[in-house]
């Protein structure tokens, strides 16, 4: 493998067990606020442990023994940079504990209004979508494209549920902010009139 081979590789072990840990949490959210820790143990080994599993067993499938044109090693290199910054920023933002899901474990906290959150409802889950978007473009293979468009599916999946347990726990106040922010391309800012 190569060092973009192995970037890439980062990124998937970083990126694909992110939607199968929040479709464990969001549907029985009820229950695993009853059992915090628990949740973290269960959910992490639910989707990391198989996911990892899977790239090094596909490895050969996933990453191409073919380098990649300039264009896309610079491309990919730049979505992977920008979601590193991203995740930066959203972790400065919102705390890391928030960002692991440590307020949907207690049903506390507030939505996030501020920063990149008065403009995108999901901006972690674009910054996860851009890497993985990155990755495909280093590993150059057919495979790794494949495995992204079920990500994306699971991802969007993953959305909704989190979605629904926000509105469930905000009612109001979080169908207003969903109509004001949108999920991922940022609404451009009007001046009043």
């Amino acid at each position: 493998m190569t060092f973009l081979d192995w970037l890439a590789a980062c990124v998937l072990f970083l990126q694909l067990p992110i939607p199968i840990y929040w479709s464990v949490l969001h549907p029985l959210v009820d229950f695993w606020r009853k059992r915090p820790g628990a949740s973290y143990i269960v959910a992490l080994l639910v989707s990391w442990p198989p996911v990892c599993a899977c790239v090094v067993v596909f490895r050969r499938e996933l990453f191409s023994p073919e380098q990649p044109p300039v264009w896309r090693i610079v491309a990919g290199l730049a979505l992977i940079v920008f979601e590193i910054w991203l995740f930066g920023r959203l972790t400065r933002d919102l705390g890391a504990a928030r960002l692991v899901g440590k307020t949907e474990m207690i049903g506390g906290g507030s939505i996030a209004r501020n920063g990149i959150y008065a403009r995108l409802r999901h901006p972690r889950y674009l910054g996860s979508f851009l890497a993985m978007l990155g990755a495909c473009l280093l590993a150059a293979s057919a495979a790794m494209w494949m495995l992204t468009v079920v990500w994306t599916a699971l991802m969007l999946l993953a959305i909704l549920l989190e979605e629904r347990e926000l509105n469930r726990r905000f009612g109001a106040d979080y169908e207003a902010y969903a109509r004001q922010v949108p999920r991922f391309v940022p609404a451009r800012k009007t001046a009043p009139r």
